[in-house]
């Protein structure tokens, strides 16, 4: 077995490749409910300021954004979905 092949089939390989599939994974949870967000605003006509976006973007707690999902559904502007947090308003 050449030093290549070696190296692939080492536990430390295999850890390596296992860490960045769930880091993967957590990040396209991550992703999966920002878009979520944005979208129930939009279907709901409610226009996004590009700070509101950005903020959204930005945010990588995946139970922030949970919470954050939850306002969008009731919020009639896109502001309320930082209601009563640090920088809401």
């Amino acid at each position: 077995m050449t030093a290549m092949q070696y190296f692939w089939r080492h536990p430390l390989a295999e850890q390596v490749r296992e860490e960045g599939r769930e880091q993967g994974q957590e990040q396209g949870r991550i992703q999966g409910r920002v878009e979520m967000i944005l979208r129930i605003l939009e279907w709901r006509s409610i226009p996004v300021p590009d700070a509101v976006r950005e903020r959204v973007e930005a945010c990588t707690d995946l139970d922030q954004l949970e919470v954050w999902a939850q306002r969008a559904v009731h919020a009639t502007e896109a502001a309320e979905l930082f209601v009563g947090e640090c920088g809401g308003t």
